[in-house]
C-alpha cells in the first residue's frame, strides 16, 4: 500500500475510534432486530412454538435472557432446546440472505478457497492423505474431488475438500475472541451439494429432488460463515485448549442439515450432535507438538459434520440441553461452566467482513508484518544494505499475534513450526524480499538460511493495547503490526506500521484484482491455458457462474490423470 493510503488508513481508523458508534450498515439492522425468546421444543414434529419462532426474528441473544443461576430442566419433561441452538437452527432454515455485498464477496471466497485447495495438491504431505479410504474404490454419483480423479462418497468428499482447502494456511480468515477460517465449511458444502446433485440428476431423490446451483452454495457459505464467525466474536475456545475446528463443525453440521432436507427440528438435532462429539484439542497447534494434523483438522471437522447430519436423515435424534446440561454438558465439561456471549444476530455481517489471504500464505496475524517486512527489504535495497545489516527488529503488535505466533527462540522444527512464527515469516521478507509455501518445506533455501535462522532471533514482539483494542472493535478489525529496525552502525529506520493487510474489508476493491490473479496462479499448474481461461472468465460472470449446476461446475475441475496426485 502506498504512503498517501496508508496515511488515508490511518485517519479513517482515528475517525473511526473518535466515533465508537459508527458501524456498518448491517450492524445498525442488527441491532434493531428483536429478541427471540422461543426455543425448539423435543417433538417429532415443528410444534406451535416453532411456528411462533419462525413468525418472530431470531436472535442469539437469547440466550443471555436465561439467568445463570436457574437450573435446567430434564429433557424427558419436554424441554425445549438450548436457545443457542434453537437460534442457529432458525437463522439456518428462516433467515433471507438479502446482501449483494455478501454474495459478491462469497464469490471472491469461493474461487479463492478452491484455487488455494488446488495449490496444496502440489504437496505430497497433503496428497498423500487424500483419495478414496480403500483404493480404488469409486462412488457412482458421489463427490468429485477438485484437481483429481477421485469420486467419493460425501463423508470422505467432504475429508478430501476440506483438507486441501486449509492445508496451506493460504484461505480466508476470521479474527476476533476465537480465530478460523470460515471458508473451511465449503469442504462440507461442496460434498454435500454437489454428491445430491449427481444423485438426483441420476434419478434419485436426495432432499425432495434438488439441483444445486453455485448461487446455492453461496448462500449456504455465507451462513456458515456468520455462525462460526458470530461463535467466535466473544467466545475464546483456545483459551479453554480446543481448536477452533469445532466452529467448522458446527456451522457445516447447521447448513447442511438444511440441505439435507431436514426441517427445522433435525437440523437443531444435528447441531446438538456436533457440540457432542469429541471437541479436538489444540495441541497440535503448538510447541512443541507442532505438526501437520493442523493442516487437515478442518477437513476432519467437514467430514464428521456430513456424517453427524447423515446420522439425523436416518433418524437419530439429539441431544436439547448439549450445552447447558448440568455436570455434563458444553459448558461445565469443556467451557468452564461460562455460558456463550453474542456481540450481534446472525445475518451476514461475517461474509461482509471476512478476511482474504491475498500477498502471502502467512498466519493471519503476520499479515501485516510481512507487507511492513516487504516494504523494508525494499528500502534497505535503496541504502545499498541488506537484511545482514539489520541488529535488531521490535514488532509493535497485538495480544492475539503474541499468544500464537510469537516464537523468537523456538526451534523450527517442520512446515507447521515455520507457518506460525511470526519471526520466521518477516526474517524470510527481509533476507529474500519474498514469502512463498516453499519458505517452509524442510531443506528449503528458506529453512535452511543461517541468515533468517539468525535474524529471526533477534525480532522481539511487543504489544500496543491500543492494537489489540482496534482487533477486537467491530467497526475496525484491524491486525495492526509496525516494525523497527535498527542497524548495526546504529542507525535506527522509521517505524513502518500496517494496519489492514491487503484482503481486509477497508481495502477489499484494491484487493480484488489480487485475488482473482492469485486464483489463476493457482490454477495453472493444473489446466491447459484454454481451461484457465474458460475459469476465469466464468468466475467473474456472476450471474453466469451462480446459475450453473454444482455437478457441471465441479466437473471442469476434474483431472483424470493428475501429475500431483498418485
Amino acid at each position: 500500500m502506498s504512503a498517501a493510503v496508508n496515511r488515508g488508513l490511518r485517519q479513517a481508523t482515528r475517525a473511526l475510534r473518535l466515533h465508537p458508534t459508527t458501524s456498518s450498515v448491517s450492524c445498525t439492522r442488527s441491532a434493531l432486530r428483536p429478541l427471540s425468546t422461543s426455543i425448539l421444543k423435543n417433538a417429532a414434529a415443528p410444534s406451535a412454538a416453532l411456528a411462533a419462532t419462525r413468525a418472530r426474528t431470531f436472535s442469539t441473544m437469547a440466550s443471555l435472557q436465561q439467568s445463570v443461576n436457574t437450573a435446567t430442566p430434564s429433557p424427558s419433561a419436554g424441554t425445549g432446546y438450548d436457545p443457542e441452538i434453537a437460534d442457529i437452527a432458525n437463522y439456518v432454515h428462516n433467515y433471507k440472505i438479502d446482501s449483494e455485498l455478501a454474495f459478491d464477496t462469497a464469490r471472491y471466497v469461493f474461487l479463492d478457497t478452491l484455487g488455494c485447495g488446488l495449490e496444496a495438491l502440489r504437496f505430497k504431505e497433503c496428497t498423500k492423505l487424500l483419495g478414496p479410504v480403500v483404493p480404488g474404490t469409486v462412488v457412482p454419483n458421489g463427490t468429485k474431488v477438485p484437481g483429481t480423479p477421485f469420486q467419493l462418497d460425501p463423508v470422505n468428499g467432504a475429508f478430501n475438500i476440506g483438507a486441501m482447502i486449509r492445508w496451506l494456511d493460504y484461505n480466508d480468515c476470521w479474527l476476533a475472541a476465537e480465530w478460523g477460517h470460515p471458508s473451511d465449511n465449503l469442504g462440507a458444502i461442496l460434498a454435500v451439494a454437489d454428491w445430491i446433485t449427481r444423485t438426483n440428476k441420476a434419478g434419485g431423490n436426495l432432499a425432495g429432488g434438488k439441483i444445486f446451483t453455485i448461487r446455492d452454495v453461496l448462500e449456504a457459505m455465507i451462513k456458515a460463515h456468520e455462525i462460526q464467525g458470530c461463535l467466535a466474536l466473544l467466545n475464546s475456545y483456545n483459551k479453554v485448549g480446543l481448536d477452533h475446528v469445532v466452529l467448522v463443525k458446527v456451522a457445516s453440521t447447521a447448513v447442511i442439515s438444511k440441505m439435507l432436507g431436514l426441517n427445522e427440528k433435525q437440523t437443531a438435532d444435528a447441531i446438538t450432535q456436533a457440540w457432542v462429539d469429541g471437541q479436538s484439542l489444540r495441541t497440535y497447534r503448538h510447541s512443541p507438538n507442532t505438526m501437520s494434523r493442523k493442516s487437515w483438522a478442518a477437513g476432519d471437522a467437514c467430514q464428521r459434520a456430513v456424517n453427524l447430519a447423515l446420522k439425523v436423515l436416518k433418524g437419530e435424534t439429539g441431544i436439547p440441553t448439549v450445552l447447558s446440561a448440568p455436570t455434563w454438558g458444553f459448558y461445565d465439561v469443556l467451557f468452564k461452566g461460562k455460558k456463550f456471549e453474542f456481540q450481534r444476530p446472525y445475518g451476514s455481517y461475517v461474509m461482509e467482513n471476512v478476511l482474504f489471504k491475498v500477498s502471502y500464505p502467512a498466519e493471519f496475524h503476520s499479515q501485516t508484518a510481512v507487507e511492513a517486512a516487504e516494504k523494508i527489504h525494499h528500502q534497505l535495497k535503496e541504502m545499498g544494505k541488506s537484511a545482514a545489516d539489520i541488529k535488531a527488529v521490535t514488532c509493535r503488535t497485538h495480544e492475539a499475534c503474541i499468544r500464537i505466533i510469537d516464537k523468537q527462540f523456538k526451534p523450527m522444527d517442520n512446515f507447521a513450526d515455520r507457518d506460525h512464527c511470526i519471526q520466521y515469516m518477516a526474517a524470510t521478507m527481509l533476507v529474500f524480499g519474498r514469502l512463498t509455501a516453499g519458505d517452509y518445506v524442510d531443506g528449503s533455501e528458506a529453512a535452511t538460511s543461517p541468515l533468517v535462522e539468525d535474524l529471526r532471533k533477534r525480532i522481539k514482539c511487543v504489544e500496543d493495547p491500543q492494537f489489540t483494542k482496534d482487533y477486537h472493535d467491530p467497526a475496525l478489525r484491524t491486525i495492526s503490526n509496525g516494525l523497527t529496525v535498527e542497524l548495526n552502525d546504529g542507525t535506527v529506520l522509521p517505524e513502518v506500521v500496517v494496519e489492514a493487510p491487503l484482503g481486509h474489508r477497508l481495502r477489499r476493491e484494491e484487493a480484488k484484482p489480487h485475488i482473482m490473479a492469485k486464483y489463476k496462479r493457482h490454477l495453472e499448474p493444473h489446466y491447459p491455458a484454454e481451461k484457465v481461461q474458460q475459469l476465469i472468465e466464468l468466475g467473474q460472470d456472476a450471474a453466469k457462474l451462480e446459475a450453473m449446476a454444482v455437478d457441471e461446475y465441479v466437473d471442469l475441475y476434474v483431472v483424470e490423470k493428475s501429475k500431483f496426485v498418485e
